[in-house]
């Protein structure tokens, strides 16, 4: 069973000023696609904490999956794919792109995203809006990538075209 871990972004939030709705919105969502979230924290929009937090999660191995949920928009405070950027090793620039572009059938203010995916050791850092409906959405958007993703990333050998594809090439003898 796939792990996630929940990392949510909130000045507010983390002062105890508002009820953080999108990680539990995330973690039921996970939960009806088969998915564990093991853990869950609210921390401010800093960035070093922010670094320090996913670097922390993704060097113990705690979860195939790290959502962070908020601080992806372009207010001050917003700095949540900076630090993202900083903790990967590699950019899945694709997983961003994806999320937009689905995104932007629903508001216009998708274009103002920066949300970003990568990898740091074994885990799959993916950033998400702050919203529980904006976060459930673009987790909907590229789920059908995750558990692949999460497969190769952890070493799994399958082809990436022979899994979705491989009808379409296979000629008959």
């Amino acid at each position: 069973m796939m792990r996630a871990a929940i990392l949510t972004l909130s000045d507010k939030g983390s002062r105890g000023e508002r009820v953080d709705e999108s990680g539990p919105a995330l973690a039921a969502w996970l939960a009806e696609h088969g998915v564990r979230t093991v853990h869950a924290r609210v921390i401010p929009d800093e960035f070093e904490q922010i670094v320090a937090v996913l670097t922390e999660w993704a060097d113990a191995d705690l979860a195939d999956l790290i959502l962070t949920t908020g601080g992806t928009g372009v207010s001050p405070r917003d700095v949540t794919p900076e630090a993202t950027i900083k903790v990967t090793e590699r950019l899945i620039p694709g997983l961003g792109e994806l999320m937009r572009l689905k995104s932007l059938e629903i508001t216009p203010m998708a274009a103002l995203s920066r949300a970003v995916a990568g990898i740091r050791g074994q885990s799959l850092i993916i950033n998400l809006p702050g919203s529980p409906k904006g976060a459930v959405e673009n987790l909907g958007a590229i789920w059908a990538t995750i558990g692949h993703a999460v497969e190769k990333i952890r070493g799994g050998q399958d082809d990436c075209g022979g899994k979705f594809h491989h009808d379409r090439h296979v000629k008959s003898p």
